[in-house]
This record gives C-alpha cells, structure tokens and sequence, in this order.
C-alpha cells in the first residue's frame, strides 16, 4: 500500500466527506478509492483498461460470419 499526503481545498474536503457519507465508508482513504474507480470507469479510455485488452483478445478467437449483404443481414433496408 502506497501512502501519501496530499493538499486540498475545503471543498474538495467536503466532497470526500459526502462520498464517504454516502457510500457508507470508514474513513477519508475508502472515499478517494471510490472516487478513483468512478473516474477510471467514466473518463479513461476503455482501451487503457486490462479488462479491455482481454475481452478483445477473446473475441479475436472467436469464429467470423462472412455476411454477402451487410444492409440485407441486418435489416437496413
């Protein structure tokens, strides 16, 4: 585990406090991990993510379909 002391503002310092009222959490360090998770779904990039790379590699082994009329197949018409 990786500890670190930070600097922050009276507003930041409410938000983690609503967090962790919200969530229900012990403390200031289970806030920021919430907090952390929610951006790294929201505004990271799927492909920077290892779940990414793993369904991709799945589907890389999967079977193809070859489809004559892509338009026909899937009722674009």
């Amino acid at each position: 585990m990786v500890q670190a002391v930070i600097n922050i503002d009276e507003r930041e310092n409410r938000i983690i406090n609503v967090v962790k009222g919200k969530f229900g959490l012990r403390n200031k360090s289970e806030a920021i991990k919430v907090i952390i998770n929610e951006y790294e779904k929201e505004l990271l990039e799927p492909e920077l993510r290892p779940e990414f790379i793993e369904r991709m590699e799945a589907r890389q082994k999967e079977k193809t379909v070859k489809v004559k009329d892509f338009r026909k197949h899937y009722g674009l018409d």
